[in-house]
């Protein structure tokens, strides 16, 4: 308890100097923007803005991209309540309840009770991040080769059986990650490989690029190809404090929502949008008349968003202690890490403790930020959402640009990354998942590494990822993931067959 207490006492040193602070708020400010512009999301804006972060120092760099994941968990809520368009992916059951609670002149408590259980919701999770840091790293410092191996199939496979759609399709985005972060040289022999004599391929494809083309450029394409109208809500926001009422009716889904969203963020293929759909989904199961959700109840608009937010915090606990990340998000956190020379994993904690604990306590500082953010600026989100979307799509395209272009100065990167953009639109409109794909290609060097460390070890016996105890383990249960997953297809194949006989 006491080495905590030291260890948060030095976050706090490091968080509130006053570099990090604006960081921060830089942060919190942008993830909020970009949670209520919608059609944004945190993935195409972190690909974004990660060539800004190369002249940052590390520390807040990285402060500032972690608020804007969990700032636009907050925002995505504003447009799914006063609009009923989910700025962010993880606010759509937000916006069942409380677009309603909105069209019944009573926006505002529904705005209220989103910021107060994200903000409880984040409170809770960072003291979570922060009590499970040192546990976790003591663990993984017993961790070798194998075990990383077999660790990062088992992620693999939780982002295949967790993908929206076909498992076989995000089977295939897995396999093609893997097979793009192979691109390059042999990173033993030097040997090139799959470079088809380009010279610009020679170092491998960056991670930036592909970011940046299937999530940046493609985010663009999607929007401009549904040209929705908004129709912003013109009832004046008045009563924006909630009653005593409905702070009694959601507190417990607040605390419900909290809890299960702290424990999806942390297993691999989890992550916000996951929470928010189960946290709903509960609380409607629990309540004593499910009928009312959908139509304006309370407890559908603070179990989801605290949920969300809760997930999106505790998310950093695999990324912090063991280096890997558990969804999209934190593999682009992955490739910020790499960009300033820190390897994610155990010895983060051990060899940059002002880096760990930073991030922790910037987490508190972030989340105070918001809710004094959010509030008062309700009224200039909305004006900003009456801005038409192509006249803000060539800013963000020229930024983009301009931005892959600055890693290298090599005109060959955006050409490159234009590429991944009609890619990723393709693979968009043919329901393929690019998040399993961005998993894969972080994971693949490392994933190769380890399983060439390992086998060097043992002197090329294979049998080793079996008969190591935590390695064998970690086999057996992505072995018993993938089986769950695929035999209700199988049975549903052969339904198919018999009623065709």
């Amino acid at each position: 308890m006491l080495d905590l207490l030291h260890n948060l006492a030095l976050g706090f040193g490091v968080a509130l100097s006053p570099m990090n602070l604006f960081m921060c708020l830089i942060g919190a400010l942008v993830g909020t923007l970009i949670g209520v512009l919608p059609g944004v999301g945190p993935l195409a804006t972190i690909a974004m803005l990660l060539p800004i972060t190369f002249g940052l120092p590390p520390v807040g760099a990285l402060i500032m991209l972690a608020g804007i994941y969990y700032g636009a968990q907050y925002g995505g809520s504003t447009t799914s309540i006063l609009i009923n368009i989910p700025g962010e992916l993880s606010s759509v059951m937000t916006a069942l309840d409380g677009h309603q609670m909105a069209k019944q002149g009573r926006a505002g408590p529904a705005l209220a009770i989103a910021a107060i259980g994200s903000f409880f919701a984040g409170c809770v999770s960072t003291v979570l991040v922060a009590a499970l840091g040192a546990p976790l790293t003591s663990v993984a410092l017993l961790f070798g080769p194998a075990e990383y191996f077999s660790l990062m199939v088992l992620v693999l496979c939780f982002a295949v059986v967790l993908a929206r759609g076909s498992i076989l399709k995000a089977l295939v985005m897995v396999l093609l990650g893997l097979l793009l972060s192979m691109v390059g040289s042999d990173i033993e022999t030097g040997q090139s490989r799959m470079a088809f004599d380009i010279p610009e391929l020679s170092d491998g494809i960056g991670f930036v690029v592909v970011a940046m083309g299937v999530f940046g450029f493609t985010e663009i394409m999607r929007n401009l190809e549904q040209g929705e109208s908004r129709e912003v809500l013109k009832t004046k926001l008045t009563g924006l404090m909630p009653t005593w009422p409905d702070l009694k009716a959601s507190a417990s889904a607040i605390g419900r929502g909290t809890l299960l969203g702290s424990v999806l963020g942390i297993l691999p293929g989890g992550g916000a949008v996951i929470s928010s759909f189960a946290a709903y989904t509960f609380e409607k199961k629990m309540a004593k008349d499910p009928s009312r959700f959908g139509r304006g109840a309370i407890e559908g608009v603070a179990s989801p968003e605290s949920a969300n937010n809760a997930a999106a915090q505790t998310s950093f606990i695999p990324l912090l202690t063991l280096g890997i990340p558990p969804n999209a998000v934190m593999a682009l956190m992955v490739g910020a890490m790499t960009i300033h020379g820190i390897v994610p994993g155990p010895q983060v904690m051990t060899k940059q403790p002002d880096l760990f604990w930073g991030m922790i306590t910037s987490m508190w500082l972030g989340n105070l930020m918001l809710v004094v953010i959010n509030l008062p600026l309700v009224g200039v989100w909305v004006k900003l959402l009456q801005v038409p979307y192509r006249f803000l799509f060539p800013a963000i395209l020229v930024f983009c640009s301009i931005g892959v272009y600055s890693i290298n100065n090599a005109p060959f990167d955006c050409i490159i990354t234009a590429v991944f953009g009609i890619v990723g639109y393709w693979l968009s409109k043919h329901d393929f998942e690019p998040a399993p794909m961005l998993l894969g290609f972080v994971l693949g060097p490392l994933m190769e590494e380890n399983l060439r460390r390992a086998m060097l070890i043992a002197r090329g016996d294979p049998t080793t990822f079996f008969t190591r105890p935590i390695s064998g383990s970690l086999i057996a249960i992505a072995a018993v993931l993938v089986t769950i997953a695929v035999l209700p297809t199988i049975a549903r194949k052969r339904e198919e067959v018999f009623v065709e006989d």
